[in-house]
Order: C-alpha cells, then structure tokens, then sequence
C-alpha cells in the first residue's frame, strides 16, 4: 500500500497516511487538528537510480541469471 503525504489547511501539519488502492483522500482527517481541511502534496522519491558507466540503469538486469537471456 502506497504512503502519501498531506497537509492540513487548518493548522499546516504535514503528516504521512497509508491508503488503500478503494480508500479515499476525502477519508483522511489530520492527526494533530482532526480536520479535514487537507490537501495532498508532492512527495520526493525515496530512492536514486544509479547508472553504469555503458548507461544501463545498475541493477537493471540484475533478475536475469544467464547471460544469454532466457534458460
């Protein structure tokens, strides 16, 4: 299940809720105010994609175990 961030409109507390694929933001109540005066916000990546010096993102094809591509 995805994690997103919000903020509440009425006190700006930003906080983090899981929700589910059916689940609905209009659903998510501030923890600090209990209001449902919040907005969802844009959340940085949590990861980096590195890349080999020939391009290839590393670990790209790490799930292939033959060099020839399919056993």
């Amino acid at each position: 299940m995805p994690i997103y961030e919000f903020k509440c409109r009425d006190c700006n507390k930003k906080f983090e809720t899981i929700l589910t694929s059916s689940a609905k933001v209009s659903t998510v109540i501030c923890p600090e105010c209990k209001s449902k005066n919040i907005m969802k916000t844009i959340s940085s990546s949590s990861y980096r994609l590195s890349t080999s010096s020939s391009g290839i993102p590393s670990g790209a094809l790490s799930g292939c175990s033959s060099k020839g591509g399919f056993s």
